[in-house]
């Protein structure tokens, strides 16, 4: 998601016009559900994807045109069984997908992505609102966690993205960006696979060691921060909440323990733990011994990562990356 809105905003810094493609809408068997994006300039398709296939290709052909009319617009598109299967599907089905000309000399329009830049960057809930009634002429509002929302639309906006009538008007809405930052305590071999692909996937990542040269933004440059500091005091270094992840790997079982100790008494999102099954039997007996819950013991991920038979820190990474997209999109299922 980030790519594409820094992707455009390039283009409008270079002077180019660029279509934003979003799937406004779909039912059956679609490439992408409402919520997929992508950029087009002149020369093609500049950044994201909405689902590739068909669809996709009609929609960078609709793009163009737009480009040329400069008249933003709606597209429906129904699916054929010989479309479908081309990309994979059963049967076909129907995509609602809109075409946002803007140009650069559209200053507010800037004014609104460089806003939803910056809040991509920051540890809130984030929403896009579009006002579609008169498709051609869009308006953009950006609301994040603590700002006022209209009480109808506050209720649209809860659930997933997508269309929505209020009070006679068409909007299409959108969370952007959930609040939740991965907390990994440990930058070793596996910390550093996981912690670029977590970013890629629009994880907001920090990273805690007690060493420098595990800890630090040369090592880890795509994290938000590096902390090094004592793993038996973290929360003089940060607070974690209901809405966080952690992953525990640090470079031995008597920190994972008490970092573990800690993070459980915060109720984080999601708690995972590296280490053998070994490991992990005698970790379960400690929190027991020390008087945690079956409950609390059972709520965290031990071992860490989806069961995929992973060995290599690069495999581990992807099997954690993997169990963090399901609690995600687990969460975005439940608002």
């Amino acid at each position: 998601m980030k790519e594409v809105f820094q992707k455009m905003k390039e283009c409008l810094d270079r002077g180019e016009d660029v279509v934003f493609v979003t799937v406004a809408a779909s039912s059956g068997s679609t490439p992408r559900e409402a919520g997929a994006h992508m950029a087009v300039t002149a020369d093609g398709l500049a950044a994201g994807t909405i689902g590739g296939g068909a669809v996709e290709y009609e929609s960078i052909k609709t793009a163009e045109e737009v480009l040329e009319t400069r008249r933003s617009r709606f597209r429906e598109f129904t699916l054929t069984k010989n479309q479908a299967a081309d990309i994979g599907m059963i049967c076909g089905g129907s995509t609602s997908v809109y075409f946002q000309y803007i140009s650069p000399e559209n200053g507010p329009a800037r004014g609104k992505l460089d806003q939803i830049l910056k809040a991509l960057d920051q540890d809130r809930d984030c929403w896009m609102l579009l006002d579609l009634t008169d498709e051609a002429d869009w308006k953009l509002e950006l609301f994040q966690e603590g700002t006022e929302i209209p009480g109808g639309i506050k209720k649209c906006l809860s659930g997933k993205a997508g269309l929505f009538r209020e009070e006679g008007r068409l909007y299409y809405g959108e969370l952007l960006a959930r609040a939740g930052t991965v907390y990994v305590f440990g930058g070793g071999h596996v910390a550093q696979e996981l912690v670029p692909l977590l970013a890629h996937l629009e994880f907001r990542c920090v990273v805690m060691d007690d060493r420098k040269e595990f800890s630090n933004p040369a090592v880890f440059p795509q994290a938000a921060e590096t902390v090094t500091g004592d793993m038996g005091q973290i929360d003089r270094y940060m607070t974690i909440t209901g809405r966080d992840y952690v992953c525990i790997m640090t470079r031995g079982h008597q920190f994972d323990y008490q970092v573990l100790r800690q993070v459980l008494k915060c109720r984080p999102r999601y708690v995972g733990v590296m280490g053998s099954r070994t490991k992990i039997r005698a970790t379960k007996e400690h929190l027991r011994e020390d008087g945690f819950s079956a409950e609390e013991i059972e709520s965290c991920h031990m071992p860490i990562g989806t069961a995929i038979h992973a060995e290599t820190p690069g495999e581990i990474a992807v099997s954690v990356a993997g169990e963090l997209i399901s609690v995600r999109a687990g969460d975005a299922g439940k608002s």
